[in-house]
């Protein structure tokens, strides 16, 4: 792991001046702090105990001749009261000013932080996204960056304090008594070895309680999106015992780092009591032998207790920066991860929009391997995203389990106005084509291209432009109707919305709704219907006007009359848009111009729907199944 300090370091950039006032702040405010017992030891020594001025340090002189001398302080013996008052009011301003530069800093980092890891979040390639679990990217996104922002708005300016906490008190209480200042620091570093020591064993219990936080967010969050179907299984008990195992996990691992905090915690306020004491008890000893002014040990006790302090939470900020440290790791781990990129000088994309043309040849495509352990288990909540660098290659230290390639050797063509129809069973490699059209994943072997220009070479952005999709699982936001179709094309006016929407026929149904297209929809849509959702998808797509548009089994939970609809309106939009078009069920693929049939990634039949239909084979057994079935089912309405 990188220097935790320079890790910190580098995330200071554009607010190291603020930390610089900060620290300023913090300087001033230290010697103001430490004035206040100078003032305190010269009034008892010398405005009261009449000690010659002569035999005082160097610095109650030079405090005492500021003002103006200790006859002039004896009289005006309201003076030092009002002196500590104003040196402490003064503290206080800087010591807030220090507070407010340090908040505004790390907040600042903390906000460019979020920014960045939710723009890389959205540029990670498919199959990155694909290993990682959506809790466990929450939690580093959450929790890891607050607990960066807390160090950098207090234990930043505590380790700055303690410095110069360190840097300041050690002269000083030299000049005052030379031999008192080895008392006083007699204990100091046997605290401070003990705070390192504690440092290094805690920082491996705070990577441990953070990854048990990330697999509990993650079952919250997995239960959460699922929860209709856990209680339509009646699956609650289940879901409570599932729960039950990361919760405990969590609990026991929070523990263990209660009992090192605790242990620390005590065994450093022995440590610091049993300081004062010792200052306390050889000081009085001294002061009745007559080596140690009474004022001067009141100044020894009151630095000491200005200075252990920091002392102690020396290991808070040690225990702070372990965990910090680890969280720092993560979220490097994701900034750490490559994103989509584009071929290095690769050619500009067309000025033009895409007409339409696809040529697909010999293309093969495989998903990426899982570890054998990864495939007969839940994903590992921590380390999701990337390995460590403590253990390069950790995920790939498990065999991997051998999986067929989604796509093997496929060849096709679609002219532009082309309607083609891709059928064929589950896991047949369907979508897989899709995404790989939509440069969702990359192909390493065969060709797609687009008019001509290689897939491949052409920015991902320009490529996505030229397609309206409707995934297999329509996503909606919880926004309202018309802001979600909009997504399509973000400057579209509401006239064109409408259009869409009755294009998807899904117009006369958000007219029933209360507040119409402001009607605002629940996470997921979760508000609508099944092909409600998926007709404010397509209608989305239309919206867009692509030069390419991609149903991928975006019918499925419509009812077959406004199947019937979607696909007239289809049928009026042909030639505007090559149009791709996956379905399980036949009578959608019927009005496709070519059809073509996927099993286990390999294209088994090509050709029209009456071509297939009459020739033996894979389609024709599906269209006699449905059909005979559509007919019993008519003959069972009649008869009623």
């Amino acid at each position: 792991m990188s220097n935790p300090f320079t890790v910190l370091w580098n995330l200071m950039q554009g607010q190291r001046l603020r930390y610089g006032a900060a620290l300023l702040c913090l300087v001033l405010a230290t010697a103001a702090n430490y004035l206040v017992p100078l003032v305190g030891a010269a009034t008892i020594d010398h405005a009261i105990g009449n000690r010659p001025v002569a035999e005082a340090s160097p610095l109650v002189a030079a405090l005492l001749h500021a003002v103006g001398g200790a006859a002039r302080l004896g009289e005006q013996l309201w003076l030092a009261p009002v002196l500590m008052v104003l040196l402490t009011a003064a503290g206080g301003a800087c010591s807030y000013l220090k507070g407010r530069y340090t908040s505004l800093a790390s907040d600042g980092i903390a906000r460019r932080l979020k920014d960045d890891l939710y723009d890389h979040l959205n540029h990670l390639p498919a199959r990155t996204l694909d290993r990682s679990d959506t809790g466990d990217l929450v939690q580093r996104c959450t929790s890891d960056v607050e607990t960066t922002r807390q160090f950098l708005a207090v234990q930043v300016m505590e380790i700055g304090n303690a410095l110069i906490l360190a840097a300041t008190a050690l002269p000083l209480l030299l000049l005052l008594s030379p031999p008192m200042t080895l008392v006083a620091f007699a204990l100091i570093p046997p605290l401070v070895i003990y705070g390192y020591v504690y440092f290094r064993k805690v920082r491996h219990v705070f990577k441990a309680v953070d990854e048990a936080e990330g697999a509990l967010t993650s079952v919250i969050q997995e239960n959460l999106t699922g929860i209709r179907v856990v209680r339509a299984f009646a699956r609650q008990d289940f879901e409570r015992t599932k729960f039950a195992g990361p919760n405990a996990t969590f609990r026991d691992r929070n523990l263990r780092l209660l009992r090192l905090m605790s242990w620390y915690w005590s065994v450093s306020d022995l440590v610091a009591l049993s300081q004062l004491g010792l200052v306390l008890l050889v000081g009085a000893s001294w002061v009745g032998q007559g080596k140690l002014t009474v004022g001067v040990l009141f100044a020894f006790l009151a630095f000491l207790g200005i200075m252990l302090w920091p002392v102690r939470q020396m290991g808070r900020i040690l225990t702070d920066l372990g965990k910090t440290s680890v969280a720092v790791g993560r979220i490097q781990e994701i900034l750490g991860e490559q994103r989509e990129a584009d071929p290095v000088g690769a050619p500009p994309p067309p000025s033009g929009p895409l007409r339409g043309s696809i040529v697909v040849q010999n293309l093969h495509f495989a998903h990426a391997r899982r570890p054998a352990a990864a495939a007969s288990a839940s994903r590992a909540p921590a380390s999701a995203v990337a390995p460590t660098s403590a253990d390069p290659g950790a995920a790939n230290t498990e065999p991997a389990v051998d999986q067929p390639d989604a796509l093997n050797g496929i060849s096709f063509e679609v002219t532009p106005g082309e309607t083609l129809a891709v059928l064929g069973p589950s896991g047949g490699g369907k979508s897989t084509l899709m995404h790989l059209l939509l440069r969702l994943y990359d192909y390493e072997r065969g060709s797609i291209r687009l008019d001509g220009r290689e897939l491949s070479s052409l920015p991902r952005s320009w490529v996505r432009g030229q397609f309206g999709t409707v995934m297999q699982e329509p996503f909606l936001f919880s926004k309202s109707l018309r802001d979600n179709i909009r997504l399509g094309r973000g400057d579209a006016p509401d006239r064109e919305i409408e259009e869409a929407a009755r294009a998807a026929c899904i117009d006369d149904t958000i007219r029933t709704f209360e507040q119409g297209y402001e009607t605002l929809i629940g996470e997921r849509g979760i508000t609508l219907s099944g092909g409600q959702r998926q007709r404010i998808a397509i209608a989305r797509a239309i919206l867009r006007n692509p030069p390419v548009l991609i149903l991928d089994d975006a019918l499925s939970a419509v009812d077959g009359e406004t199947e019937t609809l979607i696909l007239d309106a289809l049928k009026r939009r042909r030639g505007h848009s090559t149009t791709l078009v996956i379905a399980h069920r036949l009578s959608t693929l019927a009005h496709a111009d070519r059809v073509i049939v996927l099993d286990h990634g390999r294209i088994i039949q090509m050709g029209t729907h009456e071509q297939l239909a009459a020739s033996p084979g894979l389609y024709r057994r599906l269209w006699e199944i449905q059909t005979s079935v559509e007919a019993d089912f008519q003959r069972e309405l009649q008869t009623q």
